[in-house]
């Protein structure tokens, strides 16, 4: 009996360091060759069912792109609504029962081509169908290049928040491919943009001073590079802190105010998870000011970057108290207070700082007259 017990203890020590070691070893791979690269990545997936998610908009841009490829020919494809107003349980449920509808085993194998929402929820589906499946993000916006589709994060909203329910996972490999980033309006460049900007925030001085002059066309070599320099600040921190228990919360800079505003704008009109996250960033870098030091000149500089480029989401103060509800939902807090990653300067982290109620009211006061 005691060996029996000692055999399953060691079996689960087994599994966990697996499981730890796949969550370090997400590989994200910058393609020049789609084509190659995704018969590659399918390949190397034995599989019985090859399922491909997209939403509403990729379906008609980017599903021609790939759905002529050999290893597409058997693709079952699942469409789903397209915006993050479809990060839904419904939707989720949706997913799953096409999926089973296409007999889809633990052995099957799922591509998400699309932006965070679809690499977000397409990777949740895809963790949790028959206790997991294999999947590969083909991320086709800027914001789910530099962001959502690496790291292993998947989720969906839920009650209001922001990806209230879902777990880590990685997918067995991201493509990076910018010829995508032609389907793109401004506006879901400069979405995409803002993460990259918090990158370049939590990383070095040069970085952040080029993301500023934003001299680069989105189709040109130059920004194909800052691309793979932000995914690299990324991937460098998931790496080491997979499942958010220290350094990985670098980056949530701007996150905690942005989710609140994101969520706010859900009940209202919907905006862009980089707007959001623009708009978190002049509040918490008035934060930073305040309570680690940081320069006030950067923080101006920075400031006034998203004031040209993003506007602004209109609030006032009979606002604060829902924004504060909203932060204190956020899943970095530890008992009540509201927690915040802060910068004492460019690249200098300190993660886990918190802030009174009062002090995040002036800062909001701040966001509103800037």
């Amino acid at each position: 009996m005691y060996n029996n017990i000692l055999t399953k203890h060691r079996s689960f020590y087994k599994n966990y360091i697996n499981f730890a070691a796949r969550m370090k070893q997400q590989k994200v791979i910058i393609s020049k060759n789609l084509h190659d690269t995704l018969s590659a990545a399918v390949g190397e997936c034995a599989h019985d069912c090859l399922l491909v998610l997209v939403d509403e908009t990729t379906k008609e841009c980017c599903l021609p792109v790939v759905k002529d490829f050999d290893c597409m020919q058997e693709a079952k494809v699942i469409t789903i609504g397209a915006t993050d107003s479809h990060k839904t349980l419904d939707t989720l449920s949706h997913v799953w029962s096409e999926m089973q509808r296409y007999g889809a085993t633990r052995h099957s194998l799922m591509v998400n081509l699309g932006g965070g929402m679809v690499t977000d929820l397409g990777g949740f589906a895809a963790s949790t169908f028959k206790r997991g499946i294999p999947y590969i993000n083909i991320p086709t916006t800027l914001l789910s290049m530099v962001d959502a589709s690496v790291g292993g994060k998947t989720g969906i909203n839920f009650g209001g928040l922001k990806n209230e329910i879902g777990v880590f996972n990685n997918a067995r490999c991201v493509i990076l491919d910018t010829t995508f980033l032609q389907t793109l309006d401004n506006e879901n460049v400069l979405s995409g943009y803002a993460e990259m900007l918090k990158h370049g925030l939590i990383s070095d001085e040069q970085t952040w001073a080029e993301l500023l002059r934003n001299e680069a066309a989105v189709n040109s070599a130059a920004f194909a590079a800052a691309i793979e320099k932000s995914v690299a600040v990324k991937q460098r921190i998931v790496t080491e802190d997979p499942t958010e228990k220290g350094i990985r919360k670098a980056l949530n800079l701007g996150h905690t105010a942005g989710h609140a505003f994101e969520s706010l704008a859900l009940e209202r009109k919907p905006i862009l998870h980089g707007y959001a996250v623009a708009y978190g960033l002049v509040v918490e870098l008035y934060l930073c000011c305040i309570k680690t030091g940081f320069p006030q000149d950067k923080m101006r500089q920075t400031v006034n970057f998203i004031k040209e480029h993003y506007g602004r989401m209109t609030i006032t103060c009979d606002d604060y108290p829902h924004l504060l509800e909203l932060m204190h939902h956020d899943k970095k807090n530890v008992g009540s207070d509201i927690n915040f990653t802060l910068l004492g300067n460019i690249g200098d982290i300190r993660i886990n700082q918190t802030a009174t109620e009062d002090e995040i009211k002036e800062a909001l006061d701040f966001y509103r007259e800037y």
